[in-house]
C-alpha cells in the first residue's frame, strides 16, 4: 500500500520535498498557509534573490536531473565578490580555484518553476499530489491508536476539514506551525534569536537593451563594518540589492535629507545606478525586515513527523546557504530512507542525530560571514590568508581546501566536517607563520652579529 505524506509549506524547500518523496513513490499532498505562489506576489519585500551553490544543485539533481536542468536554465554564475570601496573603485576577489562559482537565481521563479514541475510529474504519473493552498489554519494531531498524523485546516471556505497521513515533512519556515505543534509530542529544545540586524530591499533597474550597469558575473559588496550593500544579478540586466544595518542605524534614516546624505557619503558610486527617489521612497515607506536564527534538536517524532529547512534551522543569509542546506536535508533524508528499505522510524532518528552537528555548524558560519563581508573582505590580513589558500590549494588539492571551496563547492563535505577542516589549516597557517618570522629574526641576528664581528 502506497504510504501518504503531507508536507506543509510550498516554498521552494517544500515543494523540492514533494517532488523528491513523489519520485520515490509516496502519495504527497501539499498544505500552505499562503496561497499558490504562482498567482500572487511576494507582499513582504523579501529578497527575490537566492545564491544556488553546488549542496542545492546537487539535491536537485538527485531528484530528478531533467527537471534540475529546467528549474536553473535562468541562473547568473558569480565567479567571486566585486569589492566597491569609499571611493567607487571595485576589486574582484574569486570564489573558487579553478573558476567555481555560485549562481543568483529569482526566488519568485525558482518557487513558481518547482510548483510547476509538482503538477507536471502529477500529469504523467499515476501517483497523485494534491494541492490544498489558502488554508486559512492548520493543526497537526499525531493519533497513536490509529497509527497515523492527522492535519487540521480551514479552507479558502472557511471550512474545518481533516485529513489523515502516514507522515508529515514540515518545511513551512521559521515560523513553523508544525514545529509547534511538534512540540507537544516530543522534549524538543528551541531556540529563536533575533539579531541585531535589518535589511531593506532596493533595485538597480536594466541599462539600455537590458544591459547590466555592473558587472553580472560578481556579487557585489559595499563594505563599510557596520552595514554594508550587497547587489545580485538578475535576468534582464537589473540587480537586487539590499542595505543590512543595524537597527537603531537604519531606523535613524527617517527623513529624505538623512538618507541621502547616509547613501552620498558611504555608497556614493551606488547611488546614481540605484536612483535617489527610489533609496528615498524605499527608506520612508518600506519596512524593515528582522534577522535571526532558529535551532531546535531533535527533528522528529516516532515515524510521524520531521522537520527540514528553516522550520528546523533558519539561518541569517550571510553564507548563502539556507535554501541550498534546506535541499541538501532532503537529499541526506530520501538517502537515509533509502538505505534503512523505507524505515521511517529508523530513518528519522538517525537524521536527527547526524544532522544536527552539521546544521549548527552552518548556522555558526552564516552569523560569522557578516563580520566577513562587512570588514575582512578589505583586510590586507584576509587576503594575505586568501592568497595563501590559493598556493597551497593548487599545489596540494587533495590535502588543502579553502573553507569556501568546501561549504559552496563540495556537497560531499558535511559542514561540521569544513569547519573542522579549518581550523586545522587556519592552525597550520598560524604556526607556520610564527616559524617564517622566527627564520627571519634569526637570519638578522646573525647578520648583526656577523657585521659586529668585523
Amino acid at each position: 500500500m502506497t504510504e501518504t505524506v503531507a508536507i506543509i509549506g510550498t516554498g521552494p524547500v517544500g515543494s523540492l520535498a514533494a517532488l523528491g518523496f513523489a519520485h520515490k513513490g509516496y502519495k504527497v499532498t501539499l498544505f500552505d498557509l499562503r496561497p499558490d505562489p504562482r498567482t500572487t506576489e511576494d507582499t513582504k519585500l523579501r529578497s527575490i534573490n537566492l545564491a544556488v551553490s553546488d549542496r542545492g544543485i546537487s539535491a536537485m539533481k538527485y531528484v530528478d536531473g531533467k527537471m534540475a536542468k529546467r528549474s536553473l536554465s535562468e541562473i547568473i554564475p558569480m565567479y567571486g565578490r566585486m569589492i566597491h570601496d569609499l571611493s567607487g573603485h571595485q576589486q574582484s576577489q574569486k570564489y573558487g580555484l579553478h573558476g567555481e562559482h555560485i549562481n543568483s537565481i529569482d526566488r519568485a521563479k525558482l518557487n513558481k518553476s518547482l510548483v510547476n514541475e509538482i503538477e507536471l510529474f502529477n500529469k504523467n504519473n499515476s501517483n497523485e499530489i494534491t494541492f490544498n493552498f489558502r488554508c486559512k489554519f492548520l493543526n497537526m494531531h499525531i493519533l497513536k491508536d490509529e497509527d497515523c498524523v492527522q492535519v487540521e485546516y480551514l479552507d479558502k471556505n472557511s471550512k474545518r476539514s481533516y485529513a489523515n497521513f502516514d507522515f508529515i515533512i514540515g518545511a513551512d519556515g521559521c515560523y513553523s506551525k508544525v514545529r509547534s505543534a511538534l512540540m507537544k509530542y516530543t522534549r524538543m529544545d528551541y531556540q529563536q534569536v533575533y539579531i541585531d540586524m535589518c535589511y531593506l530591499e532596493l533595485s538597480i533597474p536594466a541599462g539600455p537593451n537590458s544591459s547590466f550597469p555592473l558587472d553580472a558575473n560578481h556579487l557585489h559588496i559595499w563594505p563599510r563594518k557596520d552595514f554594508m550593500l550587497i547587489a545580485l544579478p538578475n535576468m534582464g540586466g537589473s540587480f537586487t540589492c539590499t542595505v543590512f544595518g543595524p537597527w537603531k542605524l537604519m531606523e535613524s534614516l527617517n527623513t529624505k535629507e538623512k538618507i541621502k546624505s547616509f547613501f552620498s557619503t558611504n555608497f556614493s558610486d551606488a547611488v546614481p545606478l540605484i536612483g535617489e527617489d527610489h533609496i528615498v521612497e524605499t527608506f520612508l515607506h518600506n519596512p524593515r525586515n528582522a534577522l535571526m536564527h532558529v535551532t531546535c534538536s531533535t527533528y522528529h517524532n516516532t515515524d510521524k513527523c520531521i522537520l527540514i529547512g528553516d522550520s528546523a534551522h533558519s539561518m541569517v543569509p550571510f553564507y548563502g546557504q539556507g535554501m541550498n542546506c534546506g535541499f541538501e536535508d532532503i537529499r541526506v533524508l530520501l538517502q537515509m530512507l533509502e538505505k534503512n528499505d523505507g524505515n521511517r522510524a529508523v530513518t528519522f532518528e538517525e537524521y536527527s542525530t547526524t544532522r544536527h552537528q552539521n546544521l549548527v555548524a552552518i548556522l555558526k558560519l552564516a552569523l560569522d560571514n557578516f563580520y566577513e563581508m562587512s570588514t575582512k573582505v578589505q583586510s590586507p590580513l584576509f587576503l594575505l590568508r586568501k592568497g595563501v589558500d590559493n598556493v597551497l590549494g593548487r599545489l596540494f588539492p587533495s590535502h588543502w581546501i579553502p573553507l569556501y571551496t568546501m561549504v559552496s563547492f563540495r556537497s560531499d563535505i558535511p559542514y561540521s566536517v569544513c569547519i573542522g577542516t579549518e581550523n586545522r589549516q587556519a592552525k597550520i597557517v598560524k604556526y607556520g607563520s610564527y616559524s617564517i618570522l622566527l627564520g627571519i629574526t634569526v637570519a638578522l641576528l646573525k647578520h648583526f652579529i656577523q657585521r659586529a664581528g668585523k
